[in-house]
């Protein structure tokens, strides 16, 4: 796959590698030697491209991956020692968290491609993303704690992912759970063998990229609204956005199709 340097201003446009291929943008987390650790520059580089995929139409699906043997170890610890100032952390974090929820913002799918280790704000970012799939030998972990630090942040993700005590369990202890685990627990939907992981995520993306690009875009933007509402109130958001949808031309398309026996031609 031909990838190129994301533009970020103001960050090594190395640290992230773009490539977009018929509606599929797949941005590649390049610090292999560090474990793809999310450092100022990457957090940048990320935040940069979440922002300009936000408003580009020919978007359909976003895939994170990373180059080397780890998904992403989470902070650069060294980096974060180096500035021992409230201050600092706390814009750090927020960078952090920034990235976090600006992969749920965007109006696309957003596939984590996970291999090797995704631990801390790793597994944070993995909680964050759409949909998940690793191989078969990956690991998930909330480590900080081994080193006095509790994954708060991470917490945030990771508790709206799985269960509350198996969260939990995983903050305070500090323990992997293999990729079988966190198909089980919710924490990803695929665990796959490592020379299949490419296929089965193009594969996720081909069957996205065959649905209604608006339907897509409707659909991701009630799915985390409504979950934030009492159920009368998800019920009667969901309804008017059900609504809207069927206004779409592509809901018009979809159903005559259906009705006609022939396969849809959607228009946005």
């Amino acid at each position: 796959m031909a990838v190129e340097p994301a533009s970020a201003p103001s960050a090594d446009t190395s640290l992230l590698l773009r490539n977009a291929e018929n509606g599929v943008v797949t941005l590649r987390m390049n610090r292999p030697s560090q474990f793809n650790a999310l450092s100022e520059g990457l957090l940048a580089a990320l935040q940069h491209e979440i922002d300009a995929l936000a408003s580009d139409p020919d978007v359909r699906c976003v895939v994170l991956e990373s180059a080397g043997r780890a998904f992403c170890a989470g902070h650069d610890l060294r980096e974060m020692r180096s500035q021992p100032s409230l201050d600092y952390y706390r814009e750090l974090f927020r960078k952090c968290g920034s990235v976090m929820q600006g992969l749920q913002a965007l109006p696309v799918p957003v596939i984590a491609k996970v291999q090797g280790i995704a631990t801390a704000a790793g597994c944070q970012l993995v909680a964050s993303c759409d949909l998940a799939v690793a191989a078969d030998t990956a690991r998930f972990a909330v480590s900080g704690i081994n080193v006095g630090l509790f994954c708060s942040t991470p917490a945030v993700a990771l508790s709206r992912n799985v269960s509350a005590k198996r969260a939990f369990e995983m903050l305070v202890t500090a323990k992997f759970i293999d990729a079988a685990q966190a198909v089980d627990w919710g924490l990803i939907n695929h665990a796959v063998p490592e020379s299949d992981l490419d296929a089965r995520v193009r594969a996720l993306a081909g069957d996205i990229l065959s649905k209604s690009p608006s339907a897509i875009r409707y659909g991701k933007r009630m799915f985390y609204k409504q979950r934030q509402m009492d159920l009368a109130d998800a019920y009667d958001y969901a309804g008017d956005v059900m609504a809207r949808n069927m206004m779409e031309a592509d809901a018009s398309e979809g159903i005559d199709a259906f009705l006609q026996k022939r396969a849809p031609r959607w228009q946005s």
